[in-house]
């Protein structure tokens, strides 16, 4: 029986916030980084499912939830046969938040090539075969919103309770779309003042977490992953969930003025089409670009879409598994750069002299900077030799977009992905830019995704802020920022015994400057999962280590042999647990704009002390190999952290007026439901 409430009841807009900007806290990727943060995401997250199935009284060994955007979990609907799913959407609570809850049985989700591929969506890729996850990550393709999924449960909760009418906007709160863009606390500074200021109101910033001997400041190390978010940009969205509908269009446009203006693409020349992620945008660029042959090729020749051997899985699965595609790599150095030289001959071969007969090169789709080596490729350049060849160019800025400024139209880029996660904004929007012409998927499903992505008004609003705060400080500032942190950590780290860099080491290498503050690396005697364990419970840092969705170029730059990845592709389709923990792998640090020398020290003696400690001889083996370690005893310090991440659950679940005693407080009977680990079992098994 639940306790019984008081019909009058506080703003629960203000308790929906409260329990937001407690998970903004501890912000992180989820399930495959390291550290307490993400212990801590992935954690709210995976409880956000079993608070929407606890609501509707189904039970979590029987049924899952998959968050999607709303044109994802139409694809996932049609994909199942009529009355399989149950979908919850985030409007019909009347918050802009573009999420779907798909409730599905966990027996029925269909098997095979998920319909939307990319991150998150494999366990193991190689180059002819991947390894897909299981339900429901194989349908949640790149970074899922965990902010957005939180908000969703903790609101279906409050309007279970409280009516379903509790979250509807109040025109009299509303502001103006410039005021929710731009307008902050610190107006009056700009450029560096503006840099260094914000460093000291990262949400979560300088915040204890439990290490070895007691508590540290927590480092977020993982920026390539996901950046957290300032105050500023948390009050734009919030300002934008309680937006009456009718207003919300009005956000949208001006959030797609300034996306057009930051990346240089003239809205007279270019569409800009909100999306969930990078990921679902990169399907979708497939989708519109190979929708039907364009009326100058004749409709015999067959596209072929070239990339690179540097690819994250989001830049690589969507394109391999486009229908009557054939896909091509080209080679890269050992820093990351691709091989124009390779790049034009192909294209000269295809395209001019025609050597393959009906194949045509129509497509290059390369990233704008690597997420394991940091190299940012010469995209003028690369674009400029696609186009002698009448080719298009689609970027992958996932990483660029966050760190450099970006001129699609004048560097002639026809295409180009981003994702607000790490820009600052995790509130689940990215989006594609499109040169205006080119959308040969009809206008139907134009309108379709169109409408998908400009649901999330909260994301979208988020993403606007993060650009106008990008836009004080000057992209050319955070270059030189970024530069300075790389130079000093590549020296730092140099120092370290036992460590090997991967890419551009020398922080005196005329390419430095064309290298992001993204370090991989691995330690002499010292698995990477070993070292990711280590930094978290000695230093209080979060990391990422493994393949980093980059299966291909990790597996290279480790010299994987052909018959250890086959095992390896065997190993993960039998026993997937088992085989998580020993594959192989790097570490990898990235610097966003809260990082700066003071965190680079902490590193390096972290390192130094880990690099220190004695190994057993199946540890250095292991390191040799490049293997990662298998399953160890629960250490005191991780059970430490486990216990604080799940009171950070709960306070997350239960903050605010009506429920500040927890999720038992209003939830009584999940107190027989909450396995005896305590929240934690239900989460995903970690490197830990």
């Amino acid at each position: 029986m639940k306790t019984m409430l008081p019909t009058a009841h506080p703003n629960l807009y203000s308790e929906l916030e409260a329990s937001v900007a407690l998970a903004l806290e501890t912000y992180a990727n989820v399930h495959r980084g390291t550290g307490y943060n993400s212990m801590a995401a992935t954690l709210l997250y995976e409880q956000a499912r079993n608070t929407i199935l606890d609501i509707r009284g189904l039970k979590r060994n029987k049924y899952t939830v998959v968050f999607c955007s709303p044109a994802r979990a139409a694809a996932l609907e049609a994909s199942l046969r009529p009355g399989r799913t149950v979908v919850l959407s985030s409007r019909e609570l009347g918050l802009p938040l573009g999420l779907r809850a798909v409730i599905v049985r966990i027996n029925a989700v269909p098997k095979g090539v998920p319909f939307q591929t990319g991150g998150g969506t494999v366990r193991l890729a190689s180059r002819r075969s991947v390894v897909w996850e299981g339900a429901p990550d194989r349908f949640e393709a790149g970074t899922p919103s965990v902010i957005n999924a939180v908000a969703f449960a903790r609101a279906l909760d409050l309007a279970q309770r409280f009516g379903i009418s509790s979250f509807e906007p109040d025109s009299q709160e509303a502001v103006s779309p410039d005021q929710i863009l731009h307008e902050d606390d610190l107006l009056e500074l700009s450029g560096r003042n503006l840099l260094e200021r914000l460093k000291e109101t990262m949400m979560g910033r300088g915040r204890s977490v439990p290490v070895a001997g007691g508590f540290m400041p927590y480092i977020h190390a993982d920026n390539a992953a996901s950046t957290p978010t300032f105050p500023s940009i948390w009050n734009a969205a919030r300002m934008a969930w309680r937006l009456p509908a009718d207003q919300q269009a009005g956000l949208v446009s001006a959030v797609r003025t300034l996306c057009a203006g930051f990346f240089g693409a003239p809205a007279g020349r270019y569409d800009v089409i909100f999306t969930a992620n990078t990921t679902e945008a990169v399907n979708l660029a497939a989708k519109a670009l190979i929708g039907k042959q364009p009326r100058e090729l004749a409709p015999e020749n067959e596209t072929v879409v070239l990339t690179t051997s540097v690819e994250h899985n989001s830049n690589d699965l969507p394109w391999r598994y486009a229908e009557g595609v054939s896909l091509f790599r080209i080679p890269a150095d050992d820093d990351g750069f691709p091989d124009l030289i390779e790049m034009e001959r192909l294209l000269r071969e295809y395209n001019e002299d025609r050597v393959h007969g009906r194949k045509l090169i129509r497509i290059v789709a390369v990233s704008g900077a690597s997420n394991v080596l940091g190299t940012c490729p010469d995209l003028s350049e690369i674009a400029r030799i696609a186009h002698r060849y009448q080719a298009l160019v689609i970027v992958d800025a996932a990483q660029l977009a966050g760190h450099r400024a970006i001129r699609m139209d004048a560097d002639g880029l026809d295409g180009l992905v981003f994702s607000g996660h790490k820009m600052y904004a995790p509130f689940g929007t990215g989006g594609l830019i499109l040169r205006k012409g080119l959308w040969l998927a009809g206008d139907a499903e134009f309108e379709d995704a169109r409408e998908s992505g400009d649901e999330n008004v909260l994301g979208i609003a988020a993403l606007g802020k993060a650009i106008d705060l990008l836009e004080r400080i000057g992209m050319d500032v955070v270059h030189e920022e970024e530069l300075r942190t790389t130079r000093a950590a590549l020296k730092e780290l140099a120092a370290v015994p036992g460590l090997r860099l991967t890419g551009i080491a020398d922080p005196d290498s005329p390419r430095l400057a064309r290298r992001l503050g993204v370090i991989s690396f691995e330690m002499k005697d010292v698995p990477h999962n070993l070292v990711a364990k280590e930094l978290a419970e000695t230093g209080g840092f979060g990391v990422r280590t493994g393949c980093h969705c980059a299966h291909l170029l990790v597996k290279r730059l480790l010299g994987m042999k052909p018959a250890r990845e086959a095992l390896a592709n065997l190993g993960m389709k039998i026993a997937p647990r088992i085989m998580g923990f020993v594959l192989p792998g790097l570490v990898r640090v990235s610097f966003g704009l809260e990082n700066g020398e003071a965190d680079i020290r902490r590193l390096a003696r972290t390192l130094k002390e880990i690099a220190g400690r004695r190994r057993s001889r199946v540890t250095r083996f292991l390191a040799k190999t490049h293997n990662a370690m298998p399953v160890w005893t629960e250490s005191k310090i991780h059970r430490r952290m486990r216990e604080a991440v799940e009171r950070e659950a709960l306070t997350v679940y239960g903050a605010g007026p009506t429920g500040s005693a927890g999720i038992r407080s209003y939830f009584p009977e999940l107190s027989d439901r909450i396995p005896s680990g305590g929240l934690a079992a239900a989460m995903p098994k970690s490197l830990f």
